[in-house]
């Protein structure tokens, strides 16, 4: 019987980071950056709980379209923390969107989480 995850974590209500541009007060190579924050999942779709050592990794996708997030970065040891931030650096100009999935022992992917996205000005 296959399990699937429920996308039951949350993730980025809270997105933060510096706009682009040089100067001001930012550490350097936080500029062009969004900070993402989740809570792990607690039910797997099938409404099974799921424990923490069953989690191996996160994978966040993100671009500049919604609809094709063709940018990754694979997070793992998903189970050393309930709740998790991971910085994204980098981001040219523009709206970046973002999503994150997480992947169990067994090699089950989740559902992707909501789209978020956050602006980066020039």
């Amino acid at each position: 019987m296959l399990k699937t995850w429920a996308a039951a974590f949350f993730l980025g209500a809270v997105l933060t980071g510096c706009g682009g541009g040089s100067g001001g007060s930012a550490s350097p190579g936080l500029e062009n950056s969004a900070v993402l924050s989740w809570s792990a999942p607690e039910r797997r779709v099938n409404g099974e709980g799921i424990k923490m050592a069953e989690l191996d990794r996160y994978i966040i996708r993100y671009g500049q379209d919604a609809d094709k997030l063709d940018r990754e970065i694979v997070i793992p040891d998903a189970q050393a923390k309930a709740n998790m931030t991971h910085r994204v650096t980098g981001l040219g100009a523009g709206v970046w969107y973002f999503t994150i999935l997480v992947q169990d022992n067994n090699g089950l992917l989740s559902p992707p989480s909501e789209v978020v996205d956050k602006e980066i000005e020039s």
